[in-house]
């Protein structure tokens, strides 16, 4: 597999259309367009770094300690006692995950072509083997064992499955070819639609926390592959047949487009991948995994009850992080225990009473319990916290138009 970056950073050849322009003109359309797509190559790759890191770690650390149960707490489903094909798929899904993002970047990388051709060759072929494979286990995980949003995310996350696999079929059938120069759209192609993962975690915090809190999950899912595509396409033009303004022009809009998804990038960091990193490497036994086992066995009193009685104690030994109460909810959300969810939620606003995402939370407990009203209270109480909760709007249109 040639170096899709070559492509990018590095062109073969330049053609310089615009014979009216300046030398020096020419030269630095050529250089802004190459500095351009290098910081978006960098932006990106720093975020793919701690995307892989925080997946590692964390699912690592905890199948390491034994602690598998605690999947549940960031996944739709985690492992599922008796369900060996799905709990195969998704470990093979999550750790092969790791691996494309790390291949999938090094093949970025011009000097790994350069200086080790054959671990570029090998790596590539892996890297377009284990996509392919991730996106099938991907649509089984999806639409057999089920997972968050409603029909319209899951077309749009099928669809980027299929343009993975279109893309790294293409990929290595022009590799193959050696027709090199229609290898690298694909490959680029493929980049992209695999960095969806990335992006989409990206631009839903971006949106959470920017201008416009309106705009659905739905079209983040659609956007987080097509968008990146048509941007390419442009950056392509521009770079083979782009007249020195077009050049300029497309130099300074991908500026901005990075800028942006370098601050969702921060934001999602410090939101999602931040705090599984140190869940991972946090010894101290979860509030939420010993309440678990009290409701499992002793049902919701019996938790409540123990909470309170370890929460009085000295609490060196136990974690009582926001995160933990508020991940045992979900899990009791996800499993219909509504009672439950909403007890644990309720723990968790006395706990965190400043917090807008416990409140958010709660507000989601009581809607799936079928509580119109205090959905409605408790929503309303996250959005005047934080204006901006995206989830919050979505929700009380949804529930207000009922």
């Amino acid at each position: 597999m040639s170096s899709a970056h070559n492509a990018v950073i590095h062109p073969v050849s330049i053609a310089f259309p615009d014979t009216a322009a300046s030398p020096g003109r020419l030269v630095f359309a050529h250089r802004a367009l190459k500095a351009a797509a290098g910081f978006w190559y960098v932006v990106v790759l720093i975020g793919q770094l701690i995307f892989a890191f925080a997946i590692a770690s964390y699912f690592g650390l905890t199948a390491a300690r034994g602690a598998t149960d605690k999947w549940g707490r960031v996944l739709t489903h985690g492992i599922i006692p008796g369900d060996h094909m799905g709990n195969t798929a998704l470990v093979v899904h999550l750790f092969s995950a790791v691996f494309i993002i790390l291949s999938g970047s090094i093949q970025l990388l011009p000097q790994v072509r350069r200086f080790a051709p054959k671990f570029h060759r090998w790596n590539g072929r892996a890297y377009m083997v284990t996509a392919f494979t991730v996106s099938l286990g991907g649509l089984y995980l999806m639409w057999v064992r089920g997972t968050v949003g409603g029909l319209v995310a899951h077309i749009a996350q099928t669809i980027d499955a299929f343009l993975i696999m279109l893309c790294a079929v293409m990929a290595l059938r022009y590799a193959l070819a050696r027709d090199f120069k229609t290898h690298r759209r694909w490959a680029l192609r493929l980049y992209l639609v695999v960095s969806a993962s990335l992006f989409v975690r990206a631009a839903t915090i971006l949106f959470a926390i920017g201008a416009d809190p309106g705009v659905t999950i739905n079209v983040v899912a659609f956007a987080q592959y097509l968008v990146p595509l048509a941007v390419l396409e442009l950056y392509l033009r521009a770079q083979e047949r782009g007249t020195t303004t077009a050049r300029i022009a497309v130099a300074s809009f991908l500026v901005i487009l990075t800028l942006g998804l370098g601050t969702g990038i921060a934001a999602a960091t410090n939101t999602l991948f931040k705090p599984r990193i140190k869940a991972a490497f946090d010894t101290r036994t979860s509030i939420g995994d010993v309440l678990a086992a009290t409701i499992a066995s002793s049902g919701i009193d019996a938790a409540e009850q123990q909470y309170h009685q370890l929460k009085a104690a000295p609490p060196a030994n136990y974690n009582f992080a926001e995160a933990e109460l508020n991940g045992l909810g979900y899990q009791l959300l996800r499993a219909n225990n509504f009672d439950g969810a909403i007890r644990i939620f309720q723990l968790n606003v006395k706990a965190y009473p400043k917090s807008a995402n416990v409140w958010d939370s709660l507000a989601e407990g009581y809607m799936g319990a079928g509580n119109k009203p205090l959905a409605i209270a408790n929503y309303q109480k996250s959005l005047g916290m934080n204006p901006k909760n995206a989830n919050a709007v979505q929700m009380l249109r949804k529930l207000e138009t009922r």
